[in-house]
């Protein structure tokens, strides 16, 4: 599944091509709790097709019922909205937040474009699948669209005149191996909008992969890195156990700006790492600061699925800045275990 916004916008331009009326909404400011954060999009067909969220669904069902009825105002003489972009408010008051299932003092506001231009669309969804980060300037006087590529994401942006919100392309991972474990990782990341690459040279795990959606690679891990160029939207994940491989893809990808980058073992696996790469290739201890290992957060976790949810967790986790508390670090938990169990032992207890 690819990224939720290229997929609302890719779905929006096949609308206009077709030559369907059709809207953009963007969540433009929030008050108080609110189901979807500020620069969420959703697009919405005269059919009344959606794709996307602002809310948890019925602020897109009276949206639906708003402008689908206008749509269908047509044979009746009505007119059909469209002009500038126009601000609309959800949850102002308790009954409407209860209404429009907004959490308590929940409020939020949507700025609607009227059939937001094919042409501008084509070229901000071509930047983006080239990898480009994109700024788009909505002008609230007239509906126009200004592109332009940005260096680095940023917050949506409102002024008296424009509203500008940032698109990026997709989130990459990048596995190395095709093992089981790698089947539950790759999956949980495609359907959480990462574009998924596997790499494995060895012929008989290649033969094993059952993914639909990612690409399977072959060549070595550390030539597959230098093609694949991880970015502050890529990450990075080891998991054949064989240092041959693991360690060749981590010495490249602790050259590049890749926002994760782990590999799978245990404490003593993962020191023993990091003691090589040190000897053997000269890195420093704070060049590994980068990489994480053991990857994942506490949860009890022994089979290949819960291992592949603990891990897809601290990679979330580490995408949208949301600091782990140490208790959940798999190392610190595992070793607060072993002291435990060490004093009940020499305590005669357990």
């Amino acid at each position: 599944m690819e990224n939720l916004d290229v997929m609302v916008l890719r779905t929006l331009l096949a609308w206009r091509r077709a030559g369907k009326r059709a809207l953009l909404a963007t969540v433009v400011r929030t008050w108080g709790s609110s189901p979807r954060p500020v620069g969420s999009i959703m697009a919405m067909a005269e059919d009344g097709a959606v794709v996307g969220s602002v809310s948890g669904g019925c602020i897109e069902d009276d949206l639906i019922h708003r402008y689908t009825q206008a749509y269908g105002a047509r044979d009746s003489g009505g007119r059909l909205p469209g002009g500038a972009p126009v601000f609309v408010k959800y949850g102002v008051s308790a009954d409407e937040a209860h209404r429009f299932g907004l959490p308590c003092g929940g409020t939020l506001e949507l700025l609607l474009e009227f059939d937001p231009d094919a042409d501008a669309l084509g070229l901000l969804t071509q930047a983006l699948a080239a990898g480009r980060l994109v700024s788009r300037t909505v002008r609230l006087a007239d509906g126009r669209v200004e592109l332009q590529d940005a260096t680095a994401p940023a917050e949506l942006r409102m002024t008296e005149d424009s509203v500008t919100n940032t698109f990026g392309p997709e989130y990459r991972m990048l596995l190395i191996g095709a093992g089981q474990l790698t089947e539950y990782l790759a999956t949980m990341a495609l359907f959480s909008g990462f574009a998924v690459t596997v790499c494995d040279p060895r012929e008989e795990y290649r033969g094993a992969w059952s993914v639909a959606g990612a690409t399977l690679v072959k060549d070595m891990p550390d030539d597959v890195v230098t093609a694949f160029r991880p970015d502050r939207r890529s990450c990075v994940v080891a998991l054949t156990h064989d240092p041959k491989l693991d360690d060749l893809a981590l010495l490249e990808a602790l050259q590049t700006e890749a926002f994760y980058i782990g590999a799978i073992g245990s404490r003593r696996n993962n020191e023993a790492r990091r003691l090589r790469m040190m000897e053997h290739f000269g890195l420093t201890a704070a060049q590994l600061q980068r990489l994480r290992g053991p990857i994942g957060v506490y949860i009890g976790s022994k089979t290949p699925p819960e291992i592949a949810v603990s891990v897809m967790a601290e990679i979330l986790a580490v995408k949208n800045g949301v600091a782990l508390p140490g208790e959940v670090q798999v190392a610190r938990a595992k070793g607060a275990q072993g002291h435990a169990q060490n004093a009940a032992e020499v305590c005669g207890v357990g």
